[in-house]
């Protein structure tokens, strides 16, 4: 019996029809109900080579494009220190610039969406009017955990406010030395400081579920975003404070000063791990295979995603990128899974891809990191929800701070200040300065002085603080004759050091600038003083320590300077303890609380207290969320 046209169009629709059925039953890899690891293996048998190459690629915003990531595959992008869409972007132009990187990537072959990341170090400090939060270093002083986990909730709607969804943060380095130009992102000197303070991942990224597996990474949601301990391990130890330096330790050293919170890390669920520019005992740690992949992947079982740092892999090579192609070979035999390239991505393609074909890098190798990238995105559900979202909530923080001296005697404190005076002087450097009040790592990479971003100077909270018949005159830096000729009942002098970031910080000498020291001494010579210092680690203050009624140390307090007027008049109290000794002279230094000749200035944990003056309930942090 012949069969009509009509019949066998019927039957080759309903044949199609099942087939595409069956075919989008077979990609359970799409199905948020299904097993996570049935999902990656799913997945993983459908990529080719080009494809698992691609994810472990992260690329700059700048070179990125939905054209670039469609053609390569490309499984992550960042904006690096101050790379942003436009100056002054809104959240709006951030999730634009994000969804527009990420249609790229959902319109390949099987849709694998892409990773953003960003160095929301201290609060999302590259967005503009973001709240900046205070660096480690004064987090540290805190002591709260509960607080720093607040706070990095608050961080996590704000990164995916903007459309992001991973931080390169927290950096749980243990500083020993204070030259150290990225000493104050570090909590503290104290190991178990920086273990209690990673309970800023869970803020991050949430509370990993009871009796969940140990080391797998948990991202609970679209208003949490992927975390990155970092930099994997030992980078505050380095000789003589010198970033990017040699660190020199026993084994026993490596496991219970630099290691430890890693361990916490871990256990808490942490998405990635960054690996450090540093060297241990002479080897660079972008090509420690038995650091990276036999002691952090197999004996802590850590089962998240292992990231270069920025360019990193080409610092294996002496100098840089000298072989590119032993760099590859070296940082992924390692044990790295993603590597920031960030701009010659087709360079590092190629060559992984040489290398795989041609034996040197086992496909077992790739597939690892794979695997791995592909749990961190399956987890944190950016299958399901891939692009940013326009509508999240803003949380912001207040600051803390350490007293260090409070008057000649606790029978004559200085603060709190009286808010009722006939006139104060307000005077340094840092007194009406956002960007200095901010630091590095703000708006731009290095950081900048002025007004860069949105907030309130501490010069502004005065003005808001004090009686409203008290007059305040603000002189950045008065002459001692200017000083003595006008009658001041007290004045509050604000100084510190200019923003730097990284190597770019590496001191020697440790000493503010001068303009500094001529305002301290001109003014605390013949006035009543609180010396408020901005600073991202302890620096040189003893000669001037006589003349100075009181000191704190206020660390880099990002853009509330409210938070600073209010303990120094006693809305709050001082409860702030140091989270690093404070040395005498740069001769003694490194010098850590328990070495042998121990001889401080302030010892490590030192912090006179205060009581609130009025009726508020006070924080032991003296940051508070509103």
């Amino acid at each position: 019996m012949e069969k009509s046209p009509a019949f066998l169009i019927c039957f080759l629709l309903v044949f199609s029809c099942l087939g595409a059925i069956a075919d989008a039953e077979y990609k359970l890899y799409k199905d948020p109900k299904k097993p996570l690891n049935r999902r990656i293996k799913d997945l993983l048998t459908r990529m080719t080579l080009e494809e698992k190459i691609g994810q472990m690629v992260q690329i700059e915003q700048t070179v990125a494009s939905a054209k670039v990531m469609k053609k390569y595959y490309i499984g992550s992008v960042l904006s690096g220190g101050g790379s942003a869409p436009a100056p002054k972007a809104s959240p709006e132009t951030w999730v634009d610039l994000v969804n527009r990187i990420q249609k790229g990537s959902l319109s390949t072959r099987l849709g694998i969406p892409m990773i953003y990341g960003i160095d929301a170090v201290h609060g999302h400090n590259t967005v503009y009017k973001a709240t900046i939060f205070p660096h480690n270093i004064g987090l540290g002083a805190t002591r709260d955990p509960k607080l720093v986990k607040k706070i990095g909730a608050a961080t996590a709607l704000e990164i995916r406010a903007t459309g992001i969804h991973y931080t390169f943060a927290p950096c749980i380095a243990v500083c020993r030395d204070p030259r150290w130009g990225r000493c104050y992102e570090s909590y503290s000197e104290d190991p178990s400081i920086v273990r209690s303070m990673t309970e800023i991942i869970p803020g991050l990224q949430g509370d990993i579920p009871a009796n969940s597996r140990k080391g797998v990474p948990y991202v609970a949601g679209k208003r949490k975003t992927a975390a990155c301990a970092k930099h994997y391990v030992g980078d505050g130890g380095t000789v003589k404070g010198i970033n990017q330096n040699n660190t020199i330790t026993s084994n026993h050293g490596l496991l219970s000063i630099h290691m430890p919170a890693y361990y916490d890390s871990i256990i808490k669920g942490v998405a990635t791990i960054m690996v450090s520019y540093s060297s241990l005992n002479g080897i660079k740690m972008h090509a420690n295979r038995d650091l990276i992949t036999g002691f952090l992947k197999n004996t802590l079982h850590f089962r998240g995603f292992v990231i270069s740092d920025y360019e990193g892999i080409d610092q294996i090579t002496t100098p840089p990128h000298a072989n590119y192609t032993y760099s590859i070979l070296a940082g992924v035999s390692a044990g790295i899974d993603m590597i920031m390239i960030p701009y010659n991505y087709t360079e590092f393609i190629n060559g992984l891809t040489f290398l795989v074909k041609n034996g040197f890098i086992p496909m077992t190798r790739i597939d690892d990191a794979v695997k791995r990238i592909l749990r961190v995105k399956f987890t944190m559900g950016l299958f399901e929800n891939p692009l940013g979202d326009y509508s999240m909530t803003k949380e912001a923080v207040r600051k803390s701070l350490v007293l260090l001296k409070n008057g000649e005697s606790a029978d004559k404190p200085l603060i709190p200040l009286p808010k009722k005076a006939s006139k104060i002087l307000v005077a340094g450097t840092h007194a009406n300065n956002i960007g200095n009040q901010c630091g590095g790592w703000t708006i731009q990479w290095q950081g900048q002085s002025g007004n860069i971003t949105t907030g309130t100077t501490i010069y502004e909270a005065i003005k808001n603080t004090i009686d409203s018949k008290t007059r305040i005159v603000f002189k950045e830096n008065p002459s001692a004759r200017y000083v003595k000729s006008t009658k001041f009942s007290y004045a509050i002098v604000v100084v510190g050091e200019p923003p730097y970031a990284e190597g770019f910080g590496d001191s020697l000498n440790l000493t503010l600038p001068d303009s500094g020291l001529s305002t301290i001494t001109n003014v605390c010579a013949s006035l009543k003083c609180v010396v408020v210092l901005i600073t991202g680690r302890p620096v040189v203050i003893q000669p001037y320590l006589a003349q100075i009624d009181a000191l704190v140390a206020a660390w880099l307090p990002g853009t509330e300077g409210q938070g600073v007027a209010d303990v120094l008049f006693g809305d709050y109290g001082f409860t702030g303890k140091l989270p690093h000794t404070w040395f005498k002279t740069v001769d003694q230094l490194p010098m850590n609380f328990g070495d042998k000749h121990y001889d401080p200035l302030f010892p490590f944990g030192f912090g006179l207290t205060t009581e609130a003056t009025t009726k508020v309930i006070c924080v032991k942090s003296m940051l508070f969320i509103f």
